[in-house]
């Protein structure tokens, strides 16, 4: 991608020469730092060498509040924002950078659902995770395709449907700096922007997960402190293989975030009342044929889904009473 000529280049060494010193050592960006950094390297203003040395001093050292913040503003930035229909809810966003391997994926179920009760809801992630069972290879085995562009997921939501989009689709640049992992072999930064990224002008319901115990924290105190609260809403809860879904068998803690408060919403459990009967087989085609069959009674839902189904409802509907439109 490095298209950068001598004019718009973007000097990065004295952000390395910080952030580079180790998990320790290292010194966090500023906010607006941070912005401008991200920025740059969205737009191609830095070299390969200083992006890969700036995606593996942050891999390390791991991102401050004030970083998260000014990364996500840039990140946001960078596409155009989506625009959700009017209705009793607010958006509801799931992002879909996982898979699942050892489990079923079943956010296409949680997705479904939520739509089936009303809520507008925008699915984003990447079409397919080697090794792992993507929600968007669920989605076409139950006929839901991603959206073509920007336009078409808007239209999908209007119509009532579960939207599906990718982030190649929604927002190339990030695409390309997930892109990355394949070169470098580890996540960046972006891996945890685009899960906590909110795509729609007005405000909406984020779904988050996290997957690994410190981000619990920073997750937390960026929810409390640094977000704009006319953003939206956020629950953050422990990723069942980095979904975010419900564990079917065991709910996890969910953690909902509002102005600023954050309020249990879920506590976590060891097993769950009914452990349901899950499919043995986790191939796309048979965990879709599984939700297919919850969605038409003859399999119940799992309680865990069913109570974050109703707590997204209700959150949605009051985040549209508070941002009317």
């Amino acid at each position: 991608m490095s298209t950068e000529t001598i004019e718009n280049r973007f000097v990065a060494a004295p952000f390395i020469k910080e952030i580079g010193r180790g998990q320790k050592g290292a010194r966090g960006m500023s906010r607006a730092d941070a912005h401008d950094l991200y920025q740059a390297m969205l737009d191609g203003r830095v070299s390969d060498l200083e992006l890969g040395g700036i995606l593996l001093a942050m891999r390390i050292k791991g991102e401050s509040v004030d970083e998260l913040a000014g990364f996500l503003q840039a990140a946001e930035a960078s596409f155009t924002p989506l625009r959700a229909p009017d209705g009793e809810f607010a958006p509801v966003l799931i992002p879909s950078y996982n898979g699942a391997r050892k489990m079923a994926n079943l956010t296409a179920l949680l997705a479904l659902l939520l739509a089936r009760a009303g809520v507008p809801v925008l699915v984003h992630g990447v079409p397919t995770d080697l090794g792992r069972v993507a929600t968007a290879e669920v989605f076409a085995e139950l006929g839901i395709h991603a959206a073509a562009s920007a336009a078409a997921a808007e239209a999908a939501l209007a119509d009532g449907h579960v939207s599906f989009i990718t982030i190649d689709t929604l927002a190339p640049k990030l695409a390309y700096m997930l892109s990355l992992r394949r070169v470098l072999g580890v996540r960046n930064s972006t891996h945890t922007l685009v899960k906590i990224m909110q795509p729609f002008a007005g405000p909406a319901l984020r779904l988050v997960s996290y997957t690994h115990p410190e981000y619990l924290e920073t997750l937390g105190e960026y929810f409390t402190t640094a977000a704009p609260h006319e953003r939206g809403d956020a629950f953050l809860m422990r990723g069942t293989e980095g979904e975010t879904v419900a564990n079917a068998t065991k709910a996890q803690k969910i953690d909902w975030f509002h102005r600023g408060e954050r309020t249990v919403l879920v506590e976590r459990q060891m097993l769950a009342e009914q452990v349901p009967v899950l499919p043995e087989d986790k191939s796309a085609a048979a965990t879709a044929a599984w939700i297919r069959s919850v969605l038409d009674g003859t399999t119940p839902v799992p309680d865990p889904i069913a109570q974050q189904v109703g707590h997204i409802i209700d959150t949605a509907r009051a985040l549209r009473v508070r941002y009317p439109g």
